[in-house]
C-alpha cells in the first residue's frame, strides 16, 4: 500500500495485516480484560471533577500524568490542565498542581484548557491541549456551549521539566477546524494523542462536524496530523480514520497502531498507523476504561518499540463529579 501524506511530507510503502495476523489480534485482544484499583490523592473529591487524563510518562522513578481540573461545576468544557506525579506506579499520587491556565482574553484557550497529552523531545516536554473561548458575540462574555460557533482548537506548550512551566508556543492552535462545515473536524478538534514515526511527529485527534453540532459526540471520528517538529506546524490528512471514536486510546502495538475507540468499545488496529478498516478487527472490549490513558514509555523513549498495553489512568462518571482511577490490563 503507497500511503503519500499531506503536503509532500512522506512517501512510505507499507503492507496492511494480512487477515492471518488480524484473526492472531482478534484473539490476542479478546483474550483482555481490564481491573480497577482506587488511586489516592487523584480519586474522589467532593465538590471536584478530575477527568480527562493524558498518557502516562516516566521520567527517573516519576511518573507523571496531566488531566482536567475544575471546583463547583458540572463537567464540560470548563477547567484547566492540572498534573500530579507517582513512585508507585499509580497507585498513588501526589497533586502537584497547575500545569497550564486559560489562555489571554479572546484567544482561543481563555474559556478552558482541558484534554491534555505529553510527549518529550528534542530535550523539552511538550504538553498539548485542547482550548476553547467564552462564546464569540456573547454580550456577557459567557461561554454558551453551543454547537455553531463555540469550537476548539489544540495547542502546545513547552518545558525543560515535566513540572514546567509550560509556556505556550503560540496564542494561536496549532490545529484548527477545518472551514467547510461538511468536513469531519469542522466543528471539533480535541484529545491529541502523539506518536514519532517514520521521522515525522503524529498526532492524532478526534473530529465532529459543524453539521453534526448539536448530535454530540456519538458523530466523533479521529484523524491525524503530521509535523516534522513537535510544536508544529502540522498537516491533517484531511480525512476520518476512525468512525465511532470518541475518547480513543492509543499505543504501539507491534510495528503498528492499536486503539480501543470508546464510543463503539472495540479494539482496533493500523498496521501502519493510518489504515484501521482493512482486516478491520471491531473486538468488543470487556469493562472498557473511560476516557483512558496509557503508560507509554515511548513517549519519552524513542527507542521502546512495540510496547503494548500494561495499565493507566481512566475515569469515572459520578454523577456531575468525575474522578480518575487506575487500571491494569489482564489476560482471561
Amino acid at each position: 500500500m503507497k500511503t503519500t501524506y499531506p503536503g509532500c511530507l512522506l512517501v512510505v510503502f507499507l503492507l496492511l495485516a494480512s487477515p492471518a495476523i488480524a484473526q492472531d489480534l482478534k484473539k490476542y485482544f479478546a483474550s483482555l480484560d481490564f481491573k480497577f484499583t482506587d488511586t489516592k490523592g487523584i480519586g474522589h473529591e467532593k465538590g471536584c471533577t478530575r477527568r480527562d487524563p493524558s498518557d502516562v510518562i516516566k521520567v527517573g522513578d516519576t511518573y507523571y500524568v496531566y488531566y482536567t481540573k475544575i471546583y463547583g461545576r458540572s463537567p464540560g468544557y470548563w477547567g484547566t490542565v492540572w498534573y500530579a506525579t507517582s513512585q508507585d506506579e499509580g497507585f498513588t499520587w501526589i497533586e502537584r498542581g497547575e500545569a497550564l491556565g486559560v489562555g489571554a482574553k479572546g484567544k482561543f484557550d481563555s474559556q478552558a484548557t482541558f484534554t491534555p497529552n505529553i510527549l518529550f523531545a528534542n530535550g523539552n516536554y511538550y504538553l498539548y491541549y485542547t482550548g476553547v473561548k467564552p462564546t464569540p458575540g456573547n454580550q456577557k462574555g459567557e461561554f454558551e456551549n453551543n454547537s455553531t460557533t463555540d469550537i476548539t482548537g489544540i495547542g502546545v506548550a513547552v518545558a525543560s521539566s515535566p513540572d514546567g512551566p509550560f509556556l505556550r508556543v503560540s496564542s494561536e492552535p496549532i490545529v484548527k477546524i477545518s472551514p467547510e462545515p461538511d468536513k469531519f473536524d469542522s466543528y471539533r478538534v480535541d484529545d491529541a494523542v502523539l506518536f514519532y514515526r517514520n521521522g515525522l511527529y503524529w498526532m492524532y485527534h478526534k473530529g465532529r462536524a459543524r453539521t453534526h453540532g448539536e448530535g454530540g459526540p456519538t458523530h466523533t471520528q479521529m484523524g491525524v496530523a503530521f509535523s516534522k517538529y513537535p510544536e508544529g506546524p502540522f498537516t491533517k490528512l484531511d480525512a476520518p480514520i476512525l468512525p465511532n471514536s470518541h475518547e480513543v486510546m492509543l499505543w504501539q502495538q507491534g510495528t503498528g497502531i492499536g486503539a480501543l475507540a470508546s464510543l463503539s468499545s472495540t479494539f482496533e488496529y493500523a498496521p501502519d498507523g493510518i489504515d484501521f478498516t482493512t482486516n478491520r478487527l471491531a473486538v468488543k472490549a470487556t469493562n472498557r476504561p473511560i476516557a483512558m490513558g496509557v503508560y507509554r514509555p515511548d513517549l519519552t523513549d524513542r527507542s521502546v518499540s512495540a510496547a503494548g498495553i500494561d495499565w493507566g489512568i481512566s475515569m469515572v462518571m459520578n454523577g456531575d463529579e468525575c474522578y480518575l482511577t487506575r487500571f491494569h490490563v489482564v489476560t482471561r
